[in-house]
């Protein structure tokens, strides 16, 4: 792995872990907890693919399972997190882009609920049962705080990711316009997010013709009067 990939990502964990355990492991809400690492994981997983994805969920994860207060087998966490980077790494397009906004929400809700429920199974086969709830609770309320959470992280930390990585997004390879929606430049705008500019520099090149058209077209007529005249 590069060194600016392991820089960024492991400056980008350590923050997310002292959020996690500082704020949003405090607060009181009914089932479970914002999980800014998975979300962390996640972005990062659909920039650099599955083998980065898988290596820094599992670090992100080592690092859950050792920060106090947890609860919860060394270990636990860290498997967890490899798989979910691995298998949003897998779901990543091609080309780095989303057609719609639902793309990248629909990967943290799947992120979320598979994290929820591999958690509960592996906990379930090394008898770690400590924190158990309904786990249909957990799944609920697990999608919906990470969804809830998602888009003030997500597209920051890919904007984060790709700036590292030098690549702005902006042009498909070969000059052509975008094909898709960059989730780190459009999250919630309905599949808008760089259609927006390349919409506007079309309705500038139109401006343009038409204006070169005019100016050829007046220059046509004083040369048909000039003639006229001789």
């Amino acid at each position: 792995m590069p060194f600016n990939r392991i820089l960024l990502s492991s400056t980008l964990v350590v923050v997310a872990l002292v959020v996690q355990v500082t704020v949003l492991g405090r607060l009181q809400l009914p089932g479970a907890v914002p999980d800014l690492m998975l979300l962390t994981v996640v972005a990062l997983s659909l920039v650099y693919g599955p083998t980065s994805g898988a290596l820094l969920g599992f670090g992100a994860g080592l690092l859950a399972d050792l920060a106090p207060p947890a609860e919860h087998a060394a270990g636990r966490y860290a498997l967890v997190l490899c798989v979910i980077g691995y298998a949003v790494g897998l779901v990543r397009p091609d080309n780095g882009r989303f057609r719609s906004a639902w793309g990248p929400m629909l990967t943290v809700v799947g992120a979320a609920l598979g994290s929820t429920l591999l958690y509960a199974g592996v906990g379930a086969l090394v008898g770690d049962t400590a924190g158990q709830v309904d786990l249909s609770t957990m799944l609920f309320t697990a999608a919906l705080y990470d969804l809830l959470l998602a888009p003030f992280t997500v597209p920051f930390i890919m904007a984060l990711a790709r700036r590292a990585e030098n690549d702005p997004m902006a042009v498909e390879a070969g000059g052509g316009p975008p094909q898709g929606t960059d989730v780190s430049s459009g999250w919630l705008s309905g599949g808008t997010g760089l259609r927006i500019g390349s919409q506007r520099g079309g309705l500038r090149l139109r401006t343009a013709r038409s204006r070169a058209n005019r100016a050829g077209r007046i220059k046509g007529v004083k040369g048909v009067k000039s003639v006229k005249k001789l």
